[in-house]
This record gives structure tokens, C-alpha cells and sequence, in this order.
């Protein structure tokens, strides 16, 4: 068996994957899972560092502390070389990565009885959209950290690609393929030739007929979905006396799962203080405030993606917002969260389309479309993505095994 593994780590959960006769190839991370919510808590009152879901339970059991999600995206941004306040002390961005990958590859040690050497890490086709030089510095940050963990041989997999390689595992006969994987961050595609023949080539270039993603995944959906229907509870749209709109800027930090702790400052709390002054209507501040100073931001947050994903099988959803002051019972229908997130289904399809005329590819020539990626379940965007190849076999894979599945079997062909 390979001392080679292959790591998914997502923007909200995150997998390991290992190749073994016989057995599962995802490993069980968390409570007989294996999938790691890519979430940690720093408990303030019992000074101890939590994860994944016990992360998350922490959080929302009252405990004192920090708790930090969504880390993929700040790789490729300045935040990275920036460091956030812990219990008092500062804490550089860099390490919090370490911290989770490192407890990532521990676990999939674990649960596999044996160390691993060797690793085929998971990457977006663009962590950082029309920045070359930024992309490769992300990806670069990532295999640093990597190796800072223990990985001694690091190589990477577009993550389209990868669950092409899961998908290919399954198929009797060639196929040209589709791959759409809608992850919490990124819309990452790829157009793949995928045959069992093909399968045991080492070198796939040649089947690989195009790549292409856009920094468009679950989390946006997240945020205009709260701002389309949270946030205007909480004062976002509204004036100030002399007819000023209100920054936007607490909202979409609130709205933004890696950018949430931005708005429990204390220069952030005491502007927020003189906006209370001057509102035309106070009461959507006040509430906003006591939220702040609740640091609720993050249970808020929770409240929006449950919303979403129930959204993605309902026409409608109630919105429990028990902890704003007053408490309140939202309505939420499906049709507002479609309009909230309607561009940026739109810049999705674009990236899409444009793929296929750069392959030089008709529509009809797509044999299937392969869906992955926890956010593939969007009604809207799956629509969107069908209809441009009206005629192709819709397949929905693993939404959150396909990738650490092909990158595993990656790791095995680049490591033996």
C-alpha cells in the first residue's frame, strides 16, 4: 500500500484520501466521517483548540473564543501575511493554516495506521481570478505549509480533475466529459476524455481538453443570500440623518464567512456606536450592535446556510433568528435567494460557455455532466450549467468525496 495520500483541503470541509485494496478510499475523520469541517475554535475559557464539528459545537455552546472558518480563501489574498488576535495574543494567518492541515494529516494518519510522506494536494484552477502572479503565490503558501507539516513529496491536482479520475473509476466505455465541482469557494470546470484505457496512462495531458473556474462557490451564495434577506433587519440599505447611506462594510464582513471577526473590533464597535446617533432608524442598529457584541456573527452565518442548502429542495424556508433582539421568524422563498444570487450563476455559466468555445467543442459532443462539490445541489446553478449541454447525461457524484477519491488515485500514479 502507498505511503501517498490525497488532500482536499476545502473551503468548508476538507478530506483525505488513500488508495488501499479492498477498502474505502476516503478516510474517517470525525465521528466515523470523512469529511473535516475546515472550522477551528480557539476556546478561550478552557484554553484548548477545537475542530471540524466539535469546532462548530463549541461555538455554539457559549464558549469564550475565536472561531475561524472558510481558511482556504485567504490564500492568494494580502490577509495571508497578516495575523489575527488569539485570547490576547496574535496569531499570523500562516500558522492557523498549519494548524488545521497539520491536524488534517494527523487524522488521515490515524485512521490509516501508518505516516504519509508523499502527498497530492487539491488546488482550484484559480485561487485568485485574472492574478497570475497572485495564484502562484497561493499555491506556493500552500505547499509550504505542506511541507512545514511533515509532507516530504508535494504535488498538486486541479480539483475538477481529481473527480474526474473518481468518476473515471465508475465508466465501462469513453466518455467526454463535463466536470462541474461547485465547492464552498471556487466553480471549478474541466473538460476530460475519460475511458478505463485511459485510466492506466500515467501521463492524462493529452486528455484534457480544457480547465477553467471562477472565486464563485457556497460561501457567496452565503453572503447575498444574507444580505438579499438578513442583513436589511439588521439596517444594511438604510439612511443616516443627513441622508448618507450607512457603510456597507459591517454587512458584507458580517456576510463574509473568513472576514466575520473583522467586525468585532473595537474601532469597528465604537464607529458602529456614532452610527447609532445618527440613524433614521436606530432600532436596526441597536440590533446590529447587540449582535456585535454577542459575537454572533458566526452562529448568523450558520442561520443563513442552513437556509441555503434548505432552499436547494424547497420553495420556501423559515429563518429562526431566536438570538437578534427581538427575536425574529423569517420567511425566506426560494425566489429571493434565486434573484440574490442570479449574477453570479450568470458569471458561472459564462465561464462555462466560454470553455467550451475555447475547446472548440459543440454542445452536443458532451457526453456528461458530472456534478460535485457540496453547493452542485443549487437548483438554479445546476440548471444554468445543464442547459448548455441540453443533451448530456446528468451524473451527480460524491459532493464532498469525488475530489479526495481522484486525488488519491493521483497520488498513487505520481507515487507509486
Amino acid at each position: 500500500m502507498s505511503n501517498a495520500c490525497g488532500v482536499d483541503f476545502g473551503t468548508s470541509n476538507s478530506t483525505v484520501g488513500w488508495v488501499r485494496p479492498g477498502q474505502p478510499t476516503m478516510l474517517q475523520l470525525e465521528d466515523g466521517k470523512p469529511t473535516l469541517p475546515s472550522v477551528v475554535f480557539f476556546n478561550a475559557d478552557d484554553d484548548e483548540v477545537s475542530y471540524g464539528r466539535a469546532a462548530l459545537a463549541d461555538y455554539l455552546a457559549g464558549y469564550e473564543g475565536r472561531l475561524m472558518r472558510s481558511l482556504k480563501s485567504l490564500l492568494g489574498t494580502s490577509l495571508m501575511e497578516g495575523q489575527t488576535e488569539v485570547a490576547g495574543r496574535a496569531l499570523p494567518f500562516r500558522s492557523l493554516l498549519s494548524q488545521f492541515i497539520g491536524e488534517l494529516k494527523r487524522r488521515g494518519e490515524q485512521a490509516a495506521g501508518r505516516s504519509f510522506d508523499s502527498v497530492v494536494l487539491g488546488r482550484p484552477v484559480h485561487f485568485v481570478d485574472d492574478d497570475a502572479a497572485a495564484d502562484q503565490t497561493a499555491e506556493d503558501t500552500l505547499a509550504g505549509i505542506a511541507r512545514a507539516v511533515g509532507f516530504r513529496h508535494i504535488a498538486f491536482q486541479y480539483e475538477p480533475i481529481a473527480a474526474a479520475f473518481d468518476y473515471e473509476s465508475q465508466i465501462s466505455r469513453e466518455e467526454l466529459v463535463l466536470i462541474a465541482d461547485i465547492g464552498g469557494g471556487t466553480s471549478d470546470f474541466s473538460l476530460v476524455r475519460l475511458s478505463p484505457e485511459r485510466a492506466a496512462k500515467a501521463e492524462r495531458r493529452e486528455d484534457i481538453l480544457a480547465t477553467g473556474g471562477v472565486h464563485i462557490g457556497g460561501t457567496d451564495f452565503d453572503k447575498y443570500l444574507s444580505l438579499s434577506a438578513v442583513m436589511p433587519l439588521l439596517g444594511y440599505g438604510g439612511q443616516l440623518l443627513s441622508g448618507i447611506e450607512i457603510p456597507s462594510s459591517y454587512y458584507f464582513n458580517l456576510a463574509t464567512w473568513h472576514t466575520i471577526n473583522l467586525a468585532y473590533t473595537k474601532k469597528m464597535q465604537a464607529q458602529l456606536a456614532e452610527l447609532v446617533r445618527d440613524a433614521r432608524e436606530p432600532d436596526k442598529l441597536l440590533r446590529l450592535q447587540a449582535l456585535i457584541e454577542e459575537r454572533a456573527g458566526h452562529w448568523l452565518a450558520m442561520q443563513v446556510e442552513e437556509a441555503k442548502i434548505a432552499l436547494s429542495g424547497a420553495d420556501s424556508t423559515l429563518l429562526n433568528l431566536e438570538r437578534l433582539s427581538p427575536p425574529t421568524a423569517l420567511d425566506v422563498p426560494r425566489t429571493l435567494f434565486e434573484q440574490s444570487i442570479s449574477q453570479l450563476v450568470n458569471t458561472v455559466g459564462q465561464t462555462v460557455g466560454g470553455m467550451l468555445a475555447d475547446a472548440g467543442l459543440k454542445p452536443e459532443q458532451v457526453d456528461t455532466i458530472f456534478f460535485t462539490g457540496g453547493s452542485s445541489g443549487v437548483g438554479l446553478l445546476r440548471e444554468r450549467i445543464g442547459a448548455l449541454a441540453p443533451g448530456a447525461r446528468k451524473v451527480e457524484g460524491d459532493l464532498f468525496g469525488s475530489i479526495g477519491a481522484g486525488l488519491a488515485l493521483d497520488a498513487v500514479r505520481k507515487f507509486g
